[in-house]
């Protein structure tokens, strides 16, 4: 018996329900709950209490007894108020819509993490009601019962064991109605009705059927007691069977009335003639013909619930109310609808259809595996007996023969139900898009994607081809498994390779560190500039800014230097202006003046001296139009800074907006956008990026559209971004949090670019893929590649050979204080000069968990910085799970790892315009200038995964000796004006950089803001 009780459950439960809250005494800095994760109500009847997030298989249900759907008005308060007056002791809410009770938790059903459970009540949007294939669980208080058994005998009936069965071909032929109908169906209520109709075996299965014979046909032999694992519909202390297995009982006495043909229920009526009713029916129903059911399976495919009093007219009805063009009776009391017949349905003659329906015994309702049918359009579609399809399969599929589940568990992690339109095709192109090469169907309406491993690791065995017979839901002509099988298919060959190369670099300790920074900025004076949460910072001495001196990283006392805000940064954007000083300009941040803030500074000093200058702010004097928490910064072909996005305050109503700085005059010159203001909570630090064109791309949640830079009016909506295997819904902005990068730019830049999109989360459960677009083509379209694991909270770092290392986060949850687990410890390279689907080299791995507010940055010498993670992730104990990080590490990425001595450079003039050129003197020491490369990379800020300013470009040189000439980007929309990190690369091994200027300062920011508070560099 696979049940779980619930004083042993709860003990599992209550350390994912305790994760995802914050102590009392973070309350004031707790970030965004994840949006549909909602705290259980309060003013449940009884004692009634949540116990979690639960999972449950649609084919053998966690609670199988009491149940309802309401479509639009569903709450856990309804369900639970269902269930407590049927004195369940289990409730539970799956899928916003449907309602199940039950006395046990039963077939397999274990307890999930919370964020599985992420879908909203159809009646109130503020609780959660489960999800696909995950119930919220509630607990009436009161023991379970003794858990269900395979009752040994009733009566002069005697079990003789669990049986294989399957619809094509009944071990038992003849299915019965019990008295009371299917919710009724028991070992008792079972064999009761196969005595009445004289049958000596009785048989019941999946709960609510019942069968009965004259003796075991088609191959039945016995299978293990386990396999029968489903309790009785009308009695839960004992078992019914099961997927595709029957609980077979005899009768060993020997006063068996005469067979007469089950039916169950009302109707019947054997010695009175009975007839198609031919007139009176609805305008243009008219009768078909009585067709043979269950021969090879059920020819139709909805059948609407048993009605002891159903006439033909009140089938007819049912079905024409519902748009559909065949009605069916069947067994006096059976109903069903369709459009076509299936599973090879043929006529027979009408005296076949000899039973009188409940409703009235004078009209023919089919007969035992018969159906009366009637037709709205004078037609009748009978489709064959389903087969595998084995033709006209996309890519590279192949079929692999009918593979059992292991029960409860399944084979494949990625499941989707496809209610009404699953088919092989469409089912094997989901998962081969998303890069699954395995992949199955089962149930006829479900879809799974997986991995071949998965079959070998996860217990899948071989079964029977006649054991998957079910057809497709929207192909019926063809398979779709069985109750728990699976019409398996293998891609032939590899979709997405990942490449596993001897030189995978290492991370180094480098330094500890003072806070977990929330914002990482490289200045022109080669030092790192950390900001964090100033006044919600957990250290009461926190200035909330330090400068991180990288030549004095040895010496910890002389390598910090200490820096001052005035406002809290916490969760603000940042960007490198392109005036004379590269200031670094901070805006927005966590709440009332800081939300408005801006604050700039200009990087002095030089490495190992301490420079004077320190952050500059006066909110009074120059603030923001509209406050932002989550906003995102980018400066523009104009030399404009676009600020985008982020809501007024902590947990705030959203500020669907942008403005421009320097302010544009003249009141408010904000501009609301309806996108953002649609897609919040999503959207928050949306992507940006400048195009060739000058036009500007926006990512925000799963969507994407090009801007007019001038206006700011779309100029195309792009396609949405790709989510999951099993959802759309999956986004990519905070809090689902992905990163975005801008692929490396070339000569003649005539090409369209590429952004790339790497990680994010589908509410709770994180993606692993990456989704690029060329949305300047002709025909934008993602594409999607798959990583090696799931990532949410990703960090993407523009490396100078124009590659990007992928790193930090987590597999599980979103962004946000106690939202996220199980860390991503695993480095990966994205190489863009490799063919699609092989772009991903597998590289090292960290020991420190970099969750929330984890950062990494390109240094001046090639590495890769590695700071922050703030989690507030907690033990079910409520001591954290994981610290507040402020050790800093480097990654040495492959190229420095290969002994090589690093080239060098000189240059004297750092301020270009675009197209001049510019000369440097290298020095190589493994190749010559023939294969060396020269590489520019922007300055960025970045913060929650957010590079803002990021750009990579490959400009023109030549070389004569070691004196090589560089065109500078040919203008502003290409790259827009600001500062560059310019290396030499000889061979794979970069130069230390030196920081160039391209394109002025065409805004004149360097003369901004004229206010007493602040130090004007000039432009």
């Amino acid at each position: 018996m696979r049940s779980i009780l619930l004083p042993f459950s709860l003990a599992l439960v209550i350390p994912f329900i305790l994760a995802s809250h914050v102590p009392v005494h973070h309350y004031n800095h707790f970030h965004r709950r994840q949006t549909n994760i909602f705290p259980p109500p309060t003013d449940l009847p009884g004692n009634w209490s949540s116990a979690g997030c639960y999972t449950d298989n649609p084919a053998t249900r966690t609670l199988s007894s009491a149940s309802f759907t309401d479509t639009q008005n569903m709450t856990v308060e309804n369900c639970v108020t269902f269930c407590d007056n049927q004195a369940f002791i289990f409730a539970g809410v799956e899928f916003a819509q449907e309602c199940y009770c039950g006395d046990i938790i039963a077939n397999g059903g274990t307890n999930a993490t919370a964020s599985d459970c992420n879908s909203p009540c159809t009646g109130n949007s503020k609780e959660d009601c489960g999800a696909g294939g995950r119930l919220n669980l509630y607990w009436s208080g009161k023991q379970p019962p003794p858990p269900p058994i395979t009752d040994p005998s009733n009566g002069l009936w005697v079990s003789l064991g669990c049986y294989n069965d399957t619809a094509a071909s009944r071990v038992l032929n003849f299915p019965t109605n019990v008295a009371g109908g299917a919710s009724n169906n028991s070992v008792q209520s079972c064999t009761d009705a196969c005595f009445n109709s004289g049958y000596p075996l009785s048989g019941m299965e999946f709960a609510d059927e019942c069968y009965c014979a004259l003796a075991i046909t088609n191959g039945g032999v016995s299978e293990p007691a386990a396999d029968c694992s489903m309790p009785c519909s009308g009695n839960s202390s004992e078992f019914c069977g099961g997927p595709n297995r029957l609980n077979v009982y005899n009768y060993t006495g020997t006063d068996l009335p005469p067979v007469t043909n089950p039916g169950g229920g009302g109707g019947g009526n054997p010695g009175t003639p009975v007839f198609p009713v031919t007139s009176g029916l609805p305008t243009p129903w008219n009768y078909s013909a009585c067709y043979v059911d269950n021969a090879f399976g059920r020819i139709f495919s909805t059948e609407l619930p048993d009605n002891q009093n159903v006439t033909v007219e009140s089938c007819v009805q049912s079905c024409a109310s519902q748009n559909f063009t065949l009605a069916g009776l069947e067994f006096s009391v059976q109903c069903f609808c369709g459009d076509t017949l299936v599973d090879g349905a043929v006529s027979t003659k009408d005296a076949d259809c000899n039973m009188g329906c409940g409703g009235n015994t004078t009209e023919a309702c089919g007969g035992p595996n018969r159906l009366s049918v009637y037709t709205a359009t004078g037609n009748v579609t009978a489709l064959p007996v389903p087969v595998v399809q084995l033709t006209t399969l996309p890519g590279q599929w192949q079929y692999s023969g009918c593979l059992a589940e292991p029960g409860a568990a399944r084979v494949f992690p990625y499941q989707i139900i496809n209610t009404n339109n699953n088919s092989a095709a469409g089912c094997l192109a989901q998962c081969s898009a998303f890069g699954y090469p395995a992949a199955g169907m089962e149930f006829g309406d479900e879809c799974w994607c997986g991995d071949v491993d998965d079959i070998t690791n996860n217990g899948g065995k071989t079964a029977p081809e006649t054991d998957c017979v079910i057809p497709c839901s929207g192909d019926p002509i063809h398979l779709c498994g069985g109750a728990e099988r699976l019409q398996l298919y293998l891609w032939n060959g590899t979709i997405d390779v990942w490449n596993t190369p001897t030189n995978i670099g290492r991370y180094e300790y480098l330094i500890p560190g003072l806070v977990p920074p929330l914002v990482a900025t490289v200045g022109i004076n080669g030092k790192v500039s950390f900001l964090e949460k100033g006044g919600t910072s957990e250290f009461t001495n926190s200035t909330g800014a330090y400068e991180l001196d990288l030549s004095l990283v040895d010496n910890f006392d002389l390598a910090w230097r200490e820096m001052h805000l005035k406002t809290d940064v916490f969760c603000s954007a940042a960007v490198v202006l392109p005036d004379k000083a590269a200031r670094i300009l901070n805006i927005g941040g966590w709440s009332l003046d800081s939300t408005f803030g801006v604050r700039l500074y200009a990087p002095d000093g030089v490495p190992g001296v301490n420079g004077t200058n320190d952050w500059e702010e006066n909110v009074s004097e120059l603030s923001l139009q509209n406050g932002r928490w989550y906003p995102t910064a980018m400066v523009m072909s104009n030399g404009s800074i676009l600020v985008v996005g982020g809501e007024s305050g902590s947990n705030a109503p959203p500020v669907p907006t942008l403005e421009i700085l320097p302010r544009i005059p003249g009141g408010d010159t904000t501009k609301f956008l309806d996108y953002l203001n649609r897609t919040d909570p999503n959207n928050l630090y949306p992507f940006l990026v400048t195009l060739p064109s000058g036009n500007i791309f926006i990512g925000y949640y799963n969507e994407a559209r090009i801007l007019n830079p001038v206006t700011f009016d779309t100029i195309k909506v792009l396609p949405n971004m790709p989510g999951s295997v099993t959802s759309f819904l999956a986004g990519r902005t905070y809090p689902m949090e992905g990163a975005a990068v801008i692929l490396p730019q070339s000569p003649p830049y005539t090409a369209p670019v590429t952004i790339l999109v790497c990680g994010g989360s589908n509410f709770g459960i994180a993606l692993d893929n990456c989704v690029s677009i060329q949305p300047e083509a002709k025909t934008p379209t993602w594409v999607v590649e798959r990583m090696p694991s799931a990532r949410v909270m990703s960090c993407m770092v523009a490396l100078p050979d124009g590659t990007f290392m992928i790193m930090n986060g987590a597999q599980q949850g979103v962004a946000g204080f106690g939202l996220a687990d199980d860390p991503n410890l695993s480095a990966l390279l994205y190489d863009p000069s490799r063919p699609v689907h092989n772009r991903i080299s597998i590289l090292n791995t960290t020991t420190i968990a970099r969750l929330y507010h984890s950062e990494a940055t390109l240094l001046p010498d090639g590495r890769v910085l590695i700071s922050g993670s703030d989690p507030q992730t907690l033990n079910a104990d409520g001591t954290p799970k994981f610290p507040e990080e402020l050790r800093i590490e480097v990654y040495i990425p492959p190229y420095l790892n290969q002994g090589f001595v690093p080239p060098s450079f000189n240059i004297s003039n750092t301020d270009w315009t675009y197209g001049s050129k510019y000369q440097i003197t290298v020095k190589l020491h493994q190749g010559t200038t023939s294969n060396m490369k020269v590489s520019l990379v922007a300055a960025t800020s970045s913060t929650h995964g957010n590079t803002m300013g990021g750009r990579t470009i490959f400009p023109t040189f030549s070389c004569s000796g070691t004196t090589c000439t560089i065109t500078a980007p040919p203008n502003a929309s290409v790259s827009p004006p600001g500062w560059h990190q310019l290396f030499v690369l000889d061979g794979p091994t970069p130069s230390s950089s030196h920081w160039v200027r391209i394109g002025g300062d065409p805004a004149k920011l360097g003369n901004w803001p004229q206010f007493p508070d602040f130090t004007l560099p000039g432009v």
